[in-house]
């Protein structure tokens, strides 16, 4: 329960930096995208089940705020945080190296996915102009960010995790 409200806590407090303070920072109109931070964070150190319900919440919030068709990003942010949680086992949670990674990768494939579904398939074909200007540097911004906010996530998390642990060792 701890776990479920201290995600609910991030995603809220990333969504609202998201859309209020990093708006006000923007480089070239460029701003990070926290909430991939999260749902792929969320993903790691939790797993497929949270990484989706921190998904489907992130992606939910930025369609009610942001996007005209609800539901698109909320799908697009849960198979983020499912394919994120697949390699909770794989990958070692307090090495940051392969989250940035993921997360990198996430940002790209969320932006490259954002890309088809809304210039694409309008028959606006400049690729690499969107790459370019749009979704290398958001990648590069939103991983430089992780360095800050993934760290502080995981602290957090693994702090709930252990007396949870601890309590649990002492029944047995």
């Amino acid at each position: 329960m701890k776990k479920a409200i201290a995600s609910g806590v991030f995603i809220f407090c990333l969504y609202l930096l998201q859309s209020t303070l990093f708006a006000m920072f923007s480089v070239g109109g460029i701003r990070p995208n926290l909430l991939i931070i999260a749902t792929a964070s969320l993903g790691f150190l939790g797993g497929k089940r949270t990484g989706i319900y921190a998904g489907f919440f992130s992606g939910l919030l930025i369609d009610i705020a942001f996007r005209p068709i609800y539901g698109v990003n909320a799908l697009l942010y849960m198979y983020i945080g499912y394919i994120c949680g697949s390699f909770k086992k794989v990958v070692f949670s307090g090495d940051i190296k392969m989250p940035l990674l993921f997360i990198a990768g996430s940002d790209f494939v969320y932006n490259l996915a954002f890309y088809f579904f809304h210039f694409f398939f309008r028959g606006k074909f400049e690729i690499s102009y969107y790459f370019t200007k749009i979704i290398l540097p958001e990648m590069v911004y939103t991983t430089i960010m992780a360095c800050i906010i993934y760290p502080l996530i995981h602290f957090v998390m693994k702090r709930i995790e252990l007396p949870e642990k601890k309590g649990e060792q002492s029944i047995v």
